[in-house]
């Protein structure tokens, strides 16, 4: 079966020294430039580079550090990679305005345009795509019992429907802009599990969604004893059921790991939208 790839993958760079999965692994130019090109390699069509570390209690980083981290390895991989899609992981519209100057074309900014007030005319001045991330709390409060009194998804729809809508008064355009309800940003287990069971209910707001729930602990169920690089058959899992609930975009950490499975997800559903039909036509 030969069939059109739909999802879009994006590859995750990390330079920053205390990412949870990766952090420190990045530590020079050249193996920032073959981690890229690695992930290239095996299907990936997005670089999000990153120098802030958003995990759980992280600390955040000022400006001028982290365009030290991003700046050169976006550059680098403009020059060696010219048609590959780069993205920049970032709050601030400093860091995102001089990486887009740089050579990436999109800016991932994890706190759903919240931290910034710049950012959104940064964005719109550049012309970039721009990813809006729901996320309660800032990274060194977001886990400290996070709550939805309204309910999960209806909270998180409602947050990504009105950030949408203000990136598109500021001039972005409609068409550059994609939502990413924020697993494991101020959720517990329970919120995870729950948003990845109903991630249909926020394609419905009408934006491509991308999912990032690689390697992330809510996989584990509370398994302690699974260590982050083990859990890449937790990750597929996850993604797969992201895609048949509506995924147009995933972001993850082994490119090489995930795509059979991303792919295999696709066909799937794929083979379930050409049967519908046939089965509503012998239900008639």
């Amino acid at each position: 079966m030969n069939m059109p790839r739909k999802t879009k993958i994006m590859a995750i760079l990390n330079m920053t020294p205390d990412s949870f999965s990766d952090g420190g692994r990045l530590r020079t130019l050249d193996a920032a430039l073959r981690t890229a090109e690695h992930a290239l390699v095996a299907g990936a069509d997005i670089l999000d580079v990153g120098g802030e570390s958003t995990r759980p209690g992280a600390m955040p980083v000022e400006p001028d550090e982290e365009m030290q981290r991003v700046l050169p390895v976006i550059a680098a991989i403009r020059k060696e990679f010219p048609q590959a899609m780069l993205s920049i992981d970032t709050r601030k519209a400093a860091v995102a305005n001089a990486a887009l100057e740089a050579g990436a074309g999109m800016v991932n900014d994890v706190s759903g345009l919240q931290y910034d007030d710049a950012m959104t005319e940064t964005v719109a001045r550049h012309e970039a795509r721009l990813i809006i991330m729901h996320s309660q709390g800032t990274p060194d409060t977001m886990q400290k019992n996070p709550q939805y009194p309204r309910g999960i998804i209806e909270e998180i729809t409602h947050f990504l429907g009105k950030q949408a809508d203000l990136a598109i008064q500021a001039g972005i355009k409609r068409e550059h802009i994609l939502l990413d309800p924020g697993f494991g940003f101020g959720k517990t287990l329970s919120h995870n599990l729950t948003l990845l069971s109903r991630l249909d209910e926020i394609s419905a707001l009408g934006f491509p969604l991308l999912v990032g729930a690689s390697r992330k602990s809510f996989l584990t169920l509370g398994n302690r004893d699974i260590p982050v690089h083990e859990r890449e058959a937790q990750t597929a899992v996850a993604l797969s059921l992201a895609i048949q609930k509506g995924a147009a975009y995933v972001r993850v950490h082994d490119v090489e790991t995930q795509f059979p499975i991303i792919r295999l997800a696709e066909a799937l559903l794929e083979t379930e939208k050409q049967a519908m039909p046939s089965v509503a036509g012998i239900a008639g």
